[in-house]
């Protein structure tokens, strides 16, 4: 599950590290890009990179998918997507036939029960980190879902479920390959990978989405 996020790369920074993507020529943010934030939620707006040819856009979306078959936004937000149904559940089927793209973050927050309660833990990498996303544009405004799957060791103490975040080598081929190329990469991140971030107990204070500030993501 990710159903919390830190993106505090942003303006500039975060059109270089698009710059920076596997085939990627052009970066285009005409909407300009969100400020830093520490405690990003589902139905808030978060930046989702599509990329088509050579050209990444940067744009603002809802975080909860809105396929374009939604008469509204009632119901669950649809910000999480299973790689395992993925590619047959009519709430995303679409989408992941032709609308893949990527939502950067720089790192995310995963509650665990440490023996006194269900805390934050924040996991990052180090340098941003690129979600498997898919997007669509149901009534009439763009959105977002982050894909994941079964956790893997070293993370599946953390929680069952992680969210699906592509290597450099995989970015290009969950963007712009086929579905079935896409499909390749449902399955959970490399353990390589995984082994390169780390995790640490933050401030409870993540709990309520008004709490906003650099300070959440501190070891505490």
């Amino acid at each position: 599950m990710c159903g919390r996020f830190v993106l505090f790369t942003t303006g500039e920074s975060l059109l270089a590290r698009a710059g920076e993507l596997p085939g990627v020529t052009e970066v285009h943010a005409p909407e300009g890009t969100p400020g830093p934030r520490y405690n990003l939620a589902p139905t808030q707006v978060v930046p989702v990179v599509r990329v088509d040819a050579a050209v990444a856009t940067v744009a603002p979306s809802r975080w909860g998918l809105l396929p374009h078959w939604k008469k509204d936004e009632t119901g669950p937000p649809l910000f999480n997507a299973r790689g395992e149904t993925v590619a047959t559940k009519p709430s995303f089927r679409d989408a992941f036939r032709a609308q893949r793209g990527l939502i950067p973050m720089d790192g995310y927050y995963e509650w665990h029960d440490d023996g006194t309660g269900k805390r934050p833990y924040f996991v990052s990498s180090g340098e941003i980190m690129w979600a498997a996303a898919l997007w669509a544009t149901g009534l009439g405004r763009l959105s977002s879902t982050i894909v994941t799957t079964a956790a893997v060791e070293p993370m599946a103490w953390l929680h069952d479920r992680l969210p699906r975040i592509l290597t450099d080598e995989e970015i290009g081929q969950w963007t712009t390959g086929t579905p079935e190329q896409a499909a390749e990469l449902l399955h959970p991140t490399p353990v390589d990978y995984l082994q390169t971030w780390s995790v640490r107990p933050v401030d409870r204070a993540v709990g309520n989405v008004r709490n906003d500030y650099a300070e959440l993501i501190a070891e505490n």
